[in-house]
């Protein structure tokens, strides 16, 4: 969902300047290449690739290429921090690096969990020496953020374009040096959608200084249009959108020799023949050899919307995305295909899923479920464990959809397992509602955590379905424990199958409870992750100590 010129796409990074091919600090440490995940590599190592290229909720990508690198960030919605940003040399292999938005405004909303709403659809520019991410709050308007440095600090969030509903923003400099900015709507905000819109901006992008044109109405043929980008290649200003649906639209391509149209349309690709459902939108990279590339996501239901590569080619001055099997214009998703060349090769990596907790920083993978309080967690250098402490639940909560201090990743492929070992300690023999352990969160959820009563601590496996309508826990497996340590662990199989285990030495491994089925949050996928909680109104005192977490096969 963004409408934006890449100016790296073709050749040149700023049509407003002939700088060169460089921004200010953005090389990446090899450090970065260290870590490649055991349950899900797209690079099979001998020069092609299989989709998708990210399995996990990275939801609506938009990517850019600055010289020989490529960054990439997606929507975060209420989760913190928010607009991660991905780095590769390939297209193929991505490593987080950061997140842009530390803390979502307005803080007072934000540091409560708004399930479905906050970061809508960034976009990403290369301007001025700059990254910058515009995104959208379909409920407050279009921010932009940026930075000299992507994996430094990023400026504080600018409110570019107050309102409501209008989401998908892109930005788009042309070589008058004139800026615009474009975007869809959300017909749950703003009582409209299936229209797309380009407003004027000023030349510094901060500021929308018009009420702007709809260029495009898909009300006929092509319902949902959202998610415009903006490309200029050959004279034409071309629109990417997709069309149609999440799950069940198509790639819709837009041209017109007039940034405000009238435009030409074609659908460029849709699922065709493939199991690769949308296909949804994304973003049109060139490599430095002159390829062109199209990445796009796949709505996988509890797996969330996961990330696909697919290679262009152009016929007449429109794109052809994917294969094109029966010479119509109008491609499919691959499967596979040999990776990008860009001119040199690059060392096998993925984003992080397992974390040891030896340094005094989390890492990138993990998010909240809103603005972070420090008062939720502690990990003092030397200690080598997380301690998450038994923070009270809001005010008459009846489960965990209105906590806040929830520490959770995204799923990472179809099948994996984790585990975990905690050791939990409540304090002052206060016991009463306090817990913690390891988590599936979704609209239904399921968790295995330690409990204590007045015979000592136990494991007690939980489940919750259809949490958002504030619907209570129910218990189904319960085992005493010798001590206030054990390992924790939860197993996922297609569709988002999930078995809980648990062990006390480590090694041996027991089932409990039943299998359950993960289920997406709303508009993200089911996260797993870790927990510490207690009742509201109860003496505080209680902590979870996690030694690690580790995802494995």
């Amino acid at each position: 969902m963004t409408f934006k010129l890449i100016l790296s796409l073709f050749g040149i990074l700023a049509v407003t300047s002939c700088a060169v091919n460089k921004p200010v600090k953005t090389e990446v440490s090899d450090q970065t290449f260290g870590y490649q995940s055991k349950v899900w590599l797209a690079d099979q190592g001998d020069g092609t690739y299989k989709n998708p290229i990210l399995y996990a909720d990275y939801s609506d990508p938009d990517a850019i290429r600055v010289g020989d690198d490529y960054y990439m960030t997606s929507s975060s919605f209420n989760c913190i921090p928010g607009l991660p940003i991905l780095h590769s040399r390939d297209l193929v292999n991505w490593t987080l690096v950061n997140h842009a938005l530390k803390v979502q405004p307005p803080e007072s909303i934000y540091d409560s969990p708004q399930h479905g709403k906050g970061v809508w659809a960034p976009s990403i520019i290369y301007h001025k020496g700059e990254l910058r991410i515009y995104y959208a709050d379909p409920d407050y308007g279009v921010y932009m953020v940026k930075t000299k440095d992507p994996k430094g600090e990023w400026e504080k969030p600018v409110l570019v374009m107050p309102g409501k509903g209008i989401i998908d923003p892109s930005s788009f400099w042309d070589t008058d040096g004139k800026a615009y900015l474009a975007a869809g709507w959300a017909g749950s905000r703003a009582g409209i959608n299936s229209l797309l819109t380009v407003f004027p901006m000023n030349t510094e992008g901060t500021r929308v200084i018009g009420e702007g044109k709809h260029i495009f109405d898909g009300h006929e043929n092509h319902h949902t249009v959202e998610g415009p980008k903006f490309y200029k290649r050959n004279g034409y200003y071309y629109i990417f959108a997709p069309a149609g649906g999440v799950a069940t639209g198509w790639q819709l391509v837009l041209r017109s020799r007039n940034i405000y149209g009238p435009y030409e349309e074609k659908v460029v690709m849709d699922q065709g023949g493939t199991a690769i459902n949308g296909p949804h939108q994304g973003a049109l990279v060139q490599t430095q050899t002159g390829e062109d590339w199209f990445l796009h996501f796949q709505d996988k239901v509890a797996y969330g919307r996961i990330v696909h590569l697919q290679p262009v080619k152009w016929l007449n001055n429109w794109p052809v995305i994917g294969e094109d099997n029966d010479g119509d214009g109008k491609g499919e998703p691959v499967a596979s295909f040999k990776k990008p060349n860009v001119g040199e090769i690059h060392p096998i990596n993925t984003p992080q899923e397992s974390d040891e907790f030896n340094d005094d920083e989390l890492g990138l993978q993990w998010q909240w479920h809103a603005n972070k309080k420090i008062q939720w967690s502690a990990q003092i250098p030397g200690t080598g464990f997380l301690r998450l402490f038994s923070y009270p639940l809001p005010k008459d909560a009846v489960n965990l959809w209105p906590v806040p201090n929830l520490l959770l990743q995204k799923l990472p492929a179809p099948s994996f397992t984790t585990t975990t070992k905690v050791k939990y300690t409540v304090e002052w023999d206060v016991w009463q509602g306090k817990k913690a352990g390891l988590l599936v969160m979704g609209n239904d959820y399921a968790y295995l955590a330690i409990e204590k009563d007045e015979k000592g601590y136990f494991l007690n496996q939980v489940i919750c379905n259809g949490a958002a309508e504030q619907t209570k826990e129910k218990s189904i497996g319960i085992h005493r424990l010798k001590s206030n340590t054990a390992y924790l662990r939860l197993t996922v199989k297609e569709p988002g199958l999930v078995q809980f285990s648990f062990s006390e030495d480590g090694d041996s491994f027991t089932a409990i409870g039943n299998v359950f089925q993960a289920q997406p949050d709303k508009w993200i996928g089911a996260k797993l992750g870790l927990f510490s909680i207690s009742e509201s109104g109860i003496r505080i005192g209680g902590y979870a100590d996690f030694d690690w977490f580790r995802v494995h096969n």
